[in-house]
């Protein structure tokens, strides 16, 4: 997944590449710092995958957060999706089921419960 790429559907331009995605949004690793709350259309170039006849998402985001990442060179980038449509909901479920980037809930106790 490292190398699937997301672009700025208006501007043409490469923002980086997907680093997490969900039913609600995903991650971006870029070069530059994008202005929470900045409104775009995302195209997401989507890997091959046995189920899908797509070549790329298209999807109006907004801008939820950026930090820096580790690698100081990169930021990290929050999108939030404004609307997922009843045909891109299966195919980011199917990327997520294929990436692993669905994410079970512990099966143990994640805070001790006093008295116990």
């Amino acid at each position: 997944m490292a190398y699937t790429q997301v672009f700025d559907l208006n501007g043409g331009h490469l923002l980086g590449y997907l680093g997490d995605l969900n039913l609600h949004g995903a991650m971006v690793i870029g070069e530059k710092a994008i202005v929470e709350n900045t409104e775009l259309t995302l195209a997401i170039e989507l890997p091959e995958l046995p189920n899908v006849k797509m070549q790329r998402i298209t999807i109006p985001v907004r801008v939820a957060w950026c930090q820096q990442d580790i690698s100081p060179e990169y930021f990290n980038v929050g999108f939030e999706f404004k609307e997922v449509t009843p045909k891109q909901k299966p195919v980011i479920e199917e990327i997520m089921e294929k990436y692993e980037f669905r994410r079970d809930l512990p099966s143990y106790l994640t805070k001790p419960v006093p008295g116990k």
